[in-house]
């Protein structure tokens, strides 16, 4: 994603993209951001660190079942193997949906998330509503993000901490038998990984 482009027409742009651009276009102005820097920090979170990452992780789980033990015993390794680790993803485990158990991830003090698989976290994830709900009333919050579980399956939330920080792996969908690894990363979304979504196939 490259900067280059004219900073005073925003008249395609959402309202929080055109106050970004403006903020950017600012900073740029009075020399405290420098554009290259601003480029370098957008294309490592495109291209080495967020939810593509994770996807990549979950796969791997979903077609190798000694990956998928690792994980399961030793995140932070597993995931480290696959070139993915660092600031905030130091102490890592994933937890698993299964048909009896759904997993959701909150951080109820502040917004405590992998970066290194899941990038930013989104704001939504960050508000004081989903913080507090998320624990109180897990299934409510899971259906206003569009998902409806059995009423038999269990849902446990995982609380991230400056110390350990969750992966949720979700279930493979069916129909999927043969996929391959890459094919199977394109149905990951970050909103599964959360807990608070599905794969889509």
């Amino acid at each position: 994603m490259s900067h280059d482009h004219d900073h005073d027409d925003h008249s395609h742009l959402g309202e929080m993209e055109a106050r970004v651009r403006a903020l950017e276009t600012l900073l740029v102005e009075k020399g405290y951001v420098d554009p290259a820097a601003l480029d370098a920090i957008v294309q490592t979170y495109e291209t080495r660190i967020g939810p593509r990452n994770g996807a990549r992780v979950v796969a791997r789980a979903w077609v190798d079942e000694a990956y998928r033990q690792w994980l399961a015993a030793d995140a932070t390794a597993a995931i480290a193997s696959l070139g993915y680790g660092g600031r905030q993803g130091e102490h890592m485990v994933a937890v698993f949906n299964t048909p009896q158990e759904h997993h959701m991830v909150v951080c109820t003090l502040c917004s405590c998330y992998p970066w290194p698989v899941l990038g930013l976290p989104p704001v939504w994830y960050k508000s004081a509503p989903y913080r507090s709900r998320a624990v109180s009333e897990p299934r409510a919050v899971l259906g206003e993000f569009g998902v409806s579980l059995p009423e038999a399956t269990r849902i446990r939330v995982w609380d991230s901490t400056a110390e350990v920080r969750y992966l949720v792996v979700p279930m493979r969908p069916a129909g999927t038998d043969g996929w391959t690894e890459e094919r199977l990363a394109a149905i990951v979304n970050r909103d599964s990984m959360i807990g608070t979504g599905l794969p889509q196939p």
